[in-house]
């Protein structure tokens, strides 16, 4: 006997990576060397000063009970200070920030703090699968917005507002630097969002993980701008921005009413980080700027071997993408991502990512990422140039 799944079960599928990722484990274990490029996973170490700190940490006799549920005084203190230094933005420590077990587990809090059965959800037509899957679970109705590609994936506004005047709105899902087409955020562009939301009263929900990754200009949070504070929260990482992945560090700025929110939420689901975790975040968020351009210059340093690697496939791209992946256009001598995907994985023993995984205007698009070694990233062109 089987019993039956909620429906929730239902509503979405097993992720495209932990589907894909079995495949690749498989032809590894056959003994092929797959190159893969598919997925954000940073492959370089933390600053040496976190991983001291997390150890220092863990030999401490008090580190390892339950921890409080908004972090630690200190942890919250190096977020605010984290984003006064990276973006101007003040933030008050008590009030306004919540530490997460990464900013993933942020979507699913905060969906299921504002969103009731059959509220609508604004989500990009490309974008991170987790807006829309975890909308669909707590039974909200998913709208989702066109990305005007002629304009730099930006939101096509008037589109957006025949979405709210057809649908009662609640949410908005914004995410810039932008995953996966790598356009970059702007103090415009989030004036528009920020005016937009309150014209419609809606909670704007920013996702900004890739802010430090290859940005050409100086990073830029919704919270800079005036009246944000009003109508929007901010989720952020410390995966790509400080190469810790793994260790599920990310945090929710808001005012005092929405973070309150959303730790009555938390607070029933998780108890709390492990405080060794939260000592070395600490550290880490006090990362020296040079510690930061080294890590960009050795990504900067793939993405020209990427861009190779794309010219070869006879995919176009801009050349103003931010972030850790370059999105591609496929030539039309291609007839589908996916075909071109399990061809590079079967004969090259190359993985990268198909478009439509981020929503079906990416059928005629791949991703490629930048975590991976360059002599990596060239030995995949050289595997190419040999068919």
């Amino acid at each position: 006997m089987i019993i039956p799944l909620a429906h929730r079960a239902g509503q979405t599928q097993e992720y495209y990576f932990s589907v894909k990722l079995a495949e690749v484990r498989q032809l590894i274990a056959a003994g092929h060397d797959v190159i893969n490029m598919g997925i954000g996973n940073p492959d370089m170490m933390p600053s040496a000063s976190t991983i001291d700190a997390l150890s220092q940490a863990a030999h401490r006799p008090d580190a390892h009970g339950y921890q409080p549920y908004k972090g630690t005084p200190t942890l919250r203190q190096a977020i605010v200070d984290f984003y006064a230094h990276t973006y101007g933005v003040t933030l008050n420590p008590d009030t306004e920030i919540l530490p997460l077990i990464g900013s993933k587990e942020g979507i699913t809090h905060i969906s299921m703090t504002f969103l009731n059965e059959g509220d609508g959800v604004l989500v990009p037509e490309l974008g991170y699968p987790a807006y829309c899957a975890v909308s669909k679970l707590v039974g909200a109705n998913v709208q989702e917005y066109p990305l005007q590609e002629y304009n730099g994936w930006q939101p096509d506004w008037e589109a957006m507002a025949d979405l709210v005047s057809q649908h009662v709105v609640k949410i908005m899902w914004l995410n810039y630097p932008h995953m996966p087409t790598g356009a970059p955020a702007t103090p415009t562009l989030f004036e528009r969002a920020v005016k937009f939301a309150h014209d419609n009263q809606i909670l704007l929900c920013h996702d900004n993980p890739y802010s430090l990754v290859l940005n050409k200009k100086s990073p830029v949070s919704l919270l800079s701008i005036d009246g944000a504070k009003d109508v929007a929260l901010e989720l952020n990482s410390m995966s790509k921005s400080h190469n810790m992945a793994g260790w599920r560090v990310g945090w929710l700025s808001a005012a005092k009413p929405y973070i309150n929110a959303v730790l009555t939420i938390k607070s029933n689901v998780d108890s709390g980080m492990f405080r060794p975790l939260m000592d070395a975040a600490t550290v880490a968020l006090h990362n020296s700027d040079a510690w930061h351009n080294e890590r960009n210059a050795v990504y900067a340093g793939r993405l020209s071997a990427v861009y190779a690697f794309l010219d070869a496939l006879d995919c176009t791209y801009a050349t103003n993408q931010e972030g850790m992946f370059i999105w591609a256009k496929l030539p039309e001598s291609v007839v589908s991502a996916e075909e071109l995907v399990n061809r590079l994985l079967i004969e090259n023993h190359v993985f990268i990512a198909p478009g439509f995984i981020f929503g079906p205007k990416g059928q005629r698009y791949v991703r490629v990422s930048l975590c991976v070694e360059e002599e990596r990233i060239r030995e995949a062109t050289n595997r190419l140039n040999l068919n």
